[in-house]
Protein backbone atom coordinates (compact mmCIF):
# COMPACT_ATOMS: atom_id res chain seq x y z
CA UNK A 1 0.00 0.00 0.00
CA UNK A 2 2.69 2.42 0.75
CA UNK A 3 4.10 2.28 -3.08
CA UNK A 4 0.11 3.18 -3.91
CA UNK A 5 -0.21 5.53 -1.24
CA UNK A 6 2.88 7.71 -3.31
CA UNK A 7 1.79 7.16 -6.95
CA UNK A 8 -0.39 9.75 -8.82
CA UNK A 9 -4.01 9.27 -7.81
CA UNK A 10 -7.01 10.99 -9.72
CA UNK A 11 -9.52 11.19 -7.61
CA UNK A 12 -13.45 10.76 -7.86
CA UNK A 13 -16.32 11.25 -5.43
CA UNK A 14 -19.19 8.96 -5.78
CA UNK A 15 -22.44 10.93 -4.07
CA UNK A 16 -26.10 11.25 -4.04
CA UNK A 17 -28.90 7.90 -3.45
CA UNK A 18 -29.31 3.92 -4.10
CA UNK A 19 -28.47 4.18 -7.61
CA UNK A 20 -25.03 5.31 -7.01
CA UNK A 21 -24.32 3.16 -4.63
CA UNK A 22 -26.11 0.18 -6.48
CA UNK A 23 -28.57 -2.15 -6.29
CA UNK A 24 -27.63 -4.03 -9.85
CA UNK A 25 -27.96 -7.73 -8.53
CA UNK A 26 -29.97 -7.26 -5.43
CA UNK A 27 -32.18 -9.64 -5.31
CA UNK A 28 -34.37 -11.16 -2.53
CA UNK A 29 -34.01 -13.84 -0.33
CA UNK A 30 -37.81 -15.51 -0.09
CA UNK A 31 -36.37 -17.90 3.14
CA UNK A 32 -34.61 -15.00 4.99
CA UNK A 33 -36.94 -12.24 3.86
CA UNK A 34 -34.32 -10.07 3.14
CA UNK A 35 -32.65 -8.37 0.18
CA UNK A 36 -28.99 -10.18 -0.57
CA UNK A 37 -26.22 -9.13 -3.59
CA UNK A 38 -26.33 -12.20 -6.03
CA UNK A 39 -22.31 -11.56 -6.18
CA UNK A 40 -22.26 -11.39 -9.92
CA UNK A 41 -19.02 -9.16 -10.63
CA UNK A 42 -19.46 -8.33 -14.79
CA UNK A 43 -15.93 -8.13 -16.31
CA UNK A 44 -16.10 -4.33 -16.64
CA UNK A 45 -16.26 -4.15 -12.79
CA UNK A 46 -13.61 -6.63 -11.77
CA UNK A 47 -10.73 -5.21 -9.43
CA UNK A 48 -7.67 -3.63 -10.77
CA UNK A 49 -4.37 -3.26 -9.16
CA UNK A 50 -4.54 0.55 -10.34
CA UNK A 51 -7.98 0.97 -8.68
CA UNK A 52 -8.73 2.00 -5.16
CA UNK A 53 -11.72 3.09 -2.65
CA UNK A 54 -11.63 4.66 0.63
CA UNK A 55 -12.80 3.25 3.32
CA UNK A 56 -15.66 4.31 6.09
CA UNK A 57 -12.26 4.22 8.04
CA UNK A 58 -10.82 6.65 5.85
CA UNK A 59 -7.84 4.21 4.55
CA UNK A 60 -7.41 3.62 0.94
CA UNK A 61 -8.03 -0.44 0.00
CA UNK A 62 -8.45 -2.01 -3.21
CA UNK A 63 -11.62 -1.33 -4.34
CA UNK A 64 -13.84 -4.73 -5.05
CA UNK A 65 -17.88 -4.58 -5.36
CA UNK A 66 -19.77 -3.41 -3.74
CA UNK A 67 -17.75 -0.71 -3.29
CA UNK A 68 -20.64 0.58 -1.30
CA UNK A 69 -21.16 -1.18 1.44
CA UNK A 70 -19.51 0.17 4.53
CA UNK A 71 -20.89 3.41 3.24
CA UNK A 72 -25.00 2.92 2.27
CA UNK A 73 -25.17 0.61 5.46
CA UNK A 74 -29.01 0.27 5.95
CA UNK A 75 -29.89 -1.87 2.94
CA UNK A 76 -28.13 -4.59 0.66
CA UNK A 77 -25.63 -2.82 -1.91
CA UNK A 78 -24.66 -4.13 -5.10
CA UNK A 79 -23.48 -3.18 -8.33
CA UNK A 80 -23.39 0.68 -9.04
CA UNK A 81 -21.46 2.55 -11.68
CA UNK A 82 -18.17 3.30 -9.69
CA UNK A 83 -16.04 0.22 -10.72
CA UNK A 84 -17.48 0.18 -14.80
CA UNK A 85 -16.47 4.10 -14.53
CA UNK A 86 -13.11 3.54 -12.94
CA UNK A 87 -12.32 0.53 -15.45
CA UNK A 88 -12.94 3.00 -18.19
CA UNK A 89 -10.80 5.73 -17.01
CA UNK A 90 -8.03 3.78 -15.68
CA UNK A 91 -7.48 2.92 -19.19
CA UNK A 92 -6.72 6.51 -20.20
CA UNK A 93 -4.85 8.19 -17.11
CA UNK A 94 -1.26 7.92 -15.74
CA UNK A 95 -1.11 6.05 -12.10
CA UNK A 96 -4.06 4.97 -9.39
CA UNK A 97 -7.86 6.04 -9.83
CA UNK A 98 -9.33 6.71 -6.42
CA UNK A 99 -13.16 6.32 -6.07
CA UNK A 100 -14.36 8.08 -2.81
CA UNK A 101 -18.22 6.44 -2.21
CA UNK A 102 -20.29 8.57 -0.15
CA UNK A 103 -23.95 7.83 -1.97
CA UNK A 104 -26.54 6.92 0.28
CA UNK A 105 -30.17 5.43 -0.70
CA UNK A 106 -33.26 6.72 -0.23
CA UNK A 107 -31.82 10.09 0.79
CA UNK A 108 -33.29 13.58 -0.96
CA UNK A 109 -31.14 16.67 -1.95
CA UNK A 110 -31.98 18.64 1.18
CA UNK A 111 -30.07 15.63 3.25
CA UNK A 112 -27.15 17.01 1.02
CA UNK A 113 -27.40 20.69 2.03
CA UNK A 114 -24.35 22.29 3.75
CA UNK A 115 -24.56 21.31 7.49
CA UNK A 116 -26.13 18.31 7.12
CA UNK A 117 -24.42 14.99 8.07
CA UNK A 118 -24.42 13.77 4.62
CA UNK A 119 -22.78 16.73 3.18
CA UNK A 120 -20.43 17.11 5.90
CA UNK A 121 -19.62 13.45 5.51
CA UNK A 122 -18.72 13.72 1.63
CA UNK A 123 -16.43 16.96 2.10
CA UNK A 124 -14.84 15.29 4.97
CA UNK A 125 -13.94 12.00 3.15
CA UNK A 126 -13.20 14.27 0.05
CA UNK A 127 -10.91 15.93 2.21
CA UNK A 128 -9.08 12.89 3.34
CA UNK A 129 -8.70 11.61 0.33
CA UNK A 130 -5.81 13.77 -0.95
CA UNK A 131 -4.22 14.11 2.44
CA UNK A 132 -1.54 11.28 0.86
CA UNK A 133 -1.51 12.68 -2.49
CA UNK A 134 -3.79 12.63 -5.56
CA UNK A 135 -6.20 15.38 -6.65
CA UNK A 136 -9.88 15.42 -6.49
CA UNK A 137 -10.85 15.61 -10.66
CA UNK A 138 -14.59 15.24 -10.48
CA UNK A 139 -17.91 14.68 -8.54
CA UNK A 140 -19.84 11.74 -10.24
CA UNK A 141 -23.67 12.55 -9.00
CA UNK A 142 -26.95 10.58 -9.26
CA UNK A 143 -29.61 11.71 -7.16
CA UNK A 144 -33.03 12.96 -7.55
CA UNK A 145 -35.46 10.03 -7.02
CA UNK A 146 -36.48 10.84 -3.35
CA UNK A 147 -37.60 14.47 -4.89
CA UNK A 148 -40.07 13.46 -7.02
CA UNK A 149 -42.45 12.29 -4.33
CA UNK A 150 -43.59 16.09 -4.17
CA UNK A 151 -44.10 18.82 -6.38
CA UNK A 152 -43.00 21.38 -4.37
CA UNK A 153 -39.74 19.49 -3.72
CA UNK A 154 -39.49 19.15 -7.71
CA UNK A 155 -39.63 22.53 -8.20
CA UNK A 156 -36.76 23.23 -5.90
CA UNK A 157 -34.63 20.86 -7.31
CA UNK A 158 -32.72 22.94 -9.75
CA UNK A 159 -31.90 25.67 -7.17
CA UNK A 160 -30.95 22.97 -4.42
CA UNK A 161 -28.54 21.26 -7.06
CA UNK A 162 -26.97 24.55 -8.34
CA UNK A 163 -26.35 25.52 -4.66
CA UNK A 164 -24.73 22.10 -3.55
CA UNK A 165 -22.24 22.28 -6.46
CA UNK A 166 -21.36 26.20 -5.01
CA UNK A 167 -21.23 24.61 -1.94
CA UNK A 168 -19.15 21.45 -2.32
CA UNK A 169 -16.70 23.88 -4.68
CA UNK A 170 -16.10 26.35 -2.15
CA UNK A 171 -15.54 23.93 0.95
CA UNK A 172 -12.85 21.80 -1.04
CA UNK A 173 -11.63 24.74 -2.51
CA UNK A 174 -12.07 23.74 -6.05
CA UNK A 175 -13.71 26.48 -7.92
CA UNK A 176 -13.69 24.54 -11.09
CA UNK A 177 -14.37 21.05 -9.99
CA UNK A 178 -16.18 18.75 -12.85
CA UNK A 179 -19.23 17.74 -11.85
CA UNK A 180 -20.95 14.54 -13.67
CA UNK A 181 -24.84 14.15 -12.75
CA UNK A 182 -26.56 11.65 -13.72
CA UNK A 183 -30.40 12.78 -15.17
CA UNK A 184 -32.86 10.23 -13.69
CA UNK A 185 -34.62 7.62 -14.66
CA UNK A 186 -37.07 7.12 -12.29
CA UNK A 187 -39.23 8.43 -9.93
CA UNK A 188 -42.14 7.89 -7.26
CA UNK A 189 -44.56 10.32 -9.58
CA UNK A 190 -44.28 10.02 -13.41
CA UNK A 191 -45.42 14.05 -13.79
CA UNK A 192 -42.43 15.03 -10.91
CA UNK A 193 -39.72 12.84 -12.80
CA UNK A 194 -39.83 15.30 -15.44
CA UNK A 195 -39.54 17.70 -13.56
CA UNK A 196 -36.26 16.71 -11.79
CA UNK A 197 -35.45 15.67 -14.98
CA UNK A 198 -35.96 18.84 -16.29
CA UNK A 199 -33.73 20.73 -13.73
CA UNK A 200 -30.86 18.60 -14.00
CA UNK A 201 -30.61 18.83 -17.96
CA UNK A 202 -31.53 22.57 -17.59
CA UNK A 203 -28.32 23.64 -15.55
CA UNK A 204 -25.97 25.84 -16.95
CA UNK A 205 -23.00 26.09 -14.99
CA UNK A 206 -19.30 25.66 -15.85
CA UNK A 207 -17.92 22.87 -15.86
CA UNK A 208 -21.34 20.76 -15.25
CA UNK A 209 -22.14 18.11 -17.64
CA UNK A 210 -25.12 15.73 -17.09
CA UNK A 211 -25.49 12.18 -18.95
CA UNK A 212 -29.02 10.87 -19.21
CA UNK A 213 -29.88 7.66 -17.67
CA UNK A 214 -33.40 7.40 -19.29
CA UNK A 215 -33.15 4.37 -21.52
CA UNK A 216 -31.58 1.94 -19.62
CA UNK A 217 -33.00 -1.32 -18.00
CA UNK A 218 -34.41 -0.66 -14.61
CA UNK A 219 -35.46 -3.93 -12.28
CA UNK A 220 -38.83 -5.02 -11.21
CA UNK A 221 -39.25 -2.47 -8.82
CA UNK A 222 -39.29 0.45 -11.30
CA UNK A 223 -36.47 2.30 -9.57
CA UNK A 224 -33.44 0.65 -9.79
CA UNK A 225 -31.26 -0.06 -12.56
CA UNK A 226 -29.76 -3.79 -13.17
CA UNK A 227 -26.62 -4.51 -12.96
CA UNK A 228 -26.29 -4.31 -16.79
CA UNK A 229 -27.30 -0.70 -16.91
CA UNK A 230 -24.81 -0.15 -13.91
CA UNK A 231 -21.81 -1.20 -16.35
CA UNK A 232 -23.27 1.19 -19.16
CA UNK A 233 -23.76 4.18 -16.95
CA UNK A 234 -20.40 3.94 -15.71
CA UNK A 235 -19.37 3.98 -19.42
CA UNK A 236 -21.67 6.92 -19.90
CA UNK A 237 -19.69 8.79 -17.26
CA UNK A 238 -16.48 7.59 -18.30
CA UNK A 239 -16.84 8.73 -21.80
CA UNK A 240 -18.73 12.11 -20.30
CA UNK A 241 -15.33 12.70 -17.91
CA UNK A 242 -12.99 11.69 -21.12
CA UNK A 243 -14.30 14.11 -23.27
CA UNK A 244 -15.07 17.41 -20.99
CA UNK A 245 -12.22 16.99 -18.43
CA UNK A 246 -9.77 14.62 -19.08
CA UNK A 247 -7.16 17.28 -19.97
CA UNK A 248 -8.27 19.32 -16.78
Amino acid sequence: MEVVAQSTKTIFVLAGQSNMSGRGGVIKDSQNNQKLWDRVVPLECQPHPNILRLSAKLKWEPAIEQIHADIDTKKACGVGPGMSFANSVRERITGVVGLVPCAVGGTAIKEWARGEELYENMVKRAKESVKDGGEIKGLLWFQGESDTSTQIEADAYQGNMEKLIENVRKDLGLPSLPIIQVAIASGLDDKNMEKVREAQLSINLPNVVCVDAKGLDLKKDHLHLTTESQVKLGNMLADAYLKHFSAS
